[in-house]
């Protein structure tokens, strides 16, 4: 594969928060990865430490296909600069994010994720003079005290009725001046600031202090869409997790199975091995496989029925392995008619993938490549193509069909892409799921996804 860009190298190099009191464990009793203090991806081999991240069991994995972890003192760095470049290139004086995942990947801190999706209590702002000033949850400095480019934590982002009652308008004003005060101190001059989601008062008390606001989100799915080398790496090492945990699925499946417990086999599969979540419960079988989006239930599967999935797995490091696949349950065969749409389906991500590479348009994308036979259009899937990153990210590319509501754009070296298609008639009897994720080189393009397709459905076997 043709290299990706090389990170930036920014900030300090202290690893380790020196205060952070020492493992109780004696180190002649640990299992270390790898010898010395640091396991292959720069974090410390501590027992004690304040970062998540992969499992031995991860590890060694990986050791065994071959696949290197990410150096994530680069990693961090590079995403850091991107954001970094691009308030600077938009002429902002800063980036203020709620968003988990934007924060995320600021800043690489964790904490409580999921419920932070819907309790904003963080904030993070990145100025245009690379300072970085994490707004945590109470009492959760530590969180943070292993990362350099974290330049300070503060509290005082929860601006949601929950936290602040009838004195949210209160409390906004105080964030709001601190902000402001920010940005004078690190952009002197500069009163445009991008903010990706925001409570309705934390927006107006902004305002009421003079800053322009502009669109945050266009600043960072600008800033992620390319991927450096180190996360490219990151991708490779959650993909791997992925599969893992689908090969444990699959072929624990059995005739009579409720679709909970085998979803509940990919769930457990991602978190032994360090990965943080599974962002949908997109699995369904027989019959529930057609129309799509239907989310696992407590039907019992049967013998030769398909079952499909869209892992959307966000896996060890963040990183999302969003894969899908339709298999056999059992051991009677499936009949012509699954064999049929599948290998359709097969074919369709296929020839699409084929199409990638840098300079072609979204739009090339969309109107060329394979395109859905009219029986299978009605209930076609949102996008031929997506971008992927922390999670589905910028582009996000149509069919022709929806062209009306896409976009236009180009692909570049380092995006990480998608390509997925649903298969099934409206009112069939079943539907198939397909999807692979690639990375973009400086020729082409490579596909990351090494989980084959079950060959009872592509006649192989």
């Amino acid at each position: 594969m043709a290299m990706l860009h090389d990170p930036l190298v920014i900030g300090a190099n202290r690893k380790i928060d020196p205060s952070r009191r020492p493992a109780t464990t004696p180190r002649h009793a640990r299992r270390p990865i790898s010898g010395g203090d640091t396991l292959p991806d720069g974090s410390p081999n501590d027992e004690n430490r304040v970062e998540i991240g992969p499992t031995d069991r991860a590890f060694r994995e990986w050791a065994a296909l071959g696949l290197t972890p990410p150096n994530l003192e680069k990693m961090r760095a590079w995403r850091h600069a991107r954001l970094v470049g691009e308030i600077q290139r938009r002429g902002l004086g800063g980036l203020l994010m709620f968003d988990p995942l934007n924060i995320r990947y600021a800043t690489d801190t964790t904490n409580m994720q999921l419920r932070i999706t819907h309790n904003p209590a963080r904030a993070c702002l990145v100025l245009a003079d690379g300072a970085t000033i994490l707004y945590d949850f109470h009492h959760c400095e530590h969180l943070s005290a292993h990362l350099p480019l974290v330049s300070e934590v503060r509290h005082g982002a929860s601006l949601f009725y929950f936290e602040t009652g009838p004195r949210t308008a209160e409390m906004a004003g105080r964030f709001a001046a601190e902000i402001d005060d920010l940005m004078r101190a690190h952009a002197p001059g500069l009163r445009g600031l991008a903010v990706d989601k925001i409570e309705l008062t934390g927006a107006d008390a902004l305002r009421a202090r003079g800053l322009t606001l502009h669109e945050g989100q266009a600043v960072t799915e600008h800033a992620r869409k390319i991927k450096s080398a180190e996360e490219v790496r990151a991708m490779r090492c959650a993909i791997a997790t992925c599969e893992a945990a689908m090969a444990e699925m699959e072929a624990a499946l059995y005739p009579g199975m409720a679709e909970v417990e085998a979803w509940a086999i990919l769930q457990h599969g991602n978190h032994i091995r360090g990965g943080e979540w599974i962002e949908t419960r997109i699995l369904s079988s027989g019959p529930r496989t057609n129309p799509w989006f239907q989310e696992c239930g407590p039907r019992c599967m049967k013998n030769g029925e398909l079952l499909a999935y869209d892992t959307d797995l966000v896996g060890p490091y963040g990183y999302c392995a969003d894969l899908s696949r339709t298999c056999v349950v059992g051991d009677q065969d499936p009949g012509d008619y699954a064999r049929d749409v599948f290998c359709a389906a097969r074919d369709h991500i296929q020839r699409n993938m084929e199409i990638l590479k840098p300079g072609v348009t979204f739009r090339e994308l969309a109107f060329s490549g394979d395109q859905l036979p009219a029986r299978f259009r009605d209930q076609r899937y949102g996008v031929k193509h997506h971008g992927v990153g922390l999670c589905d990210e910028y582009p996000s590319i149509r069919y022709p069909e929806d062209w009306e509501h896409a976009y236009d754009g180009v692909l570049e070296p380092g995006m990480c892409l998608c390509v997925e298609v649903y298969y099934g008639e409206r009112g069939g009897p079943l539907g198939v799921k397909l999807e692979d994720q690639v990375v973009i080189t400086e020729t082409g393009y490579e596909n990351l996804t090494r989980f084959p397709f079950d060959p009872r459905l592509t006649g192989e076997g």
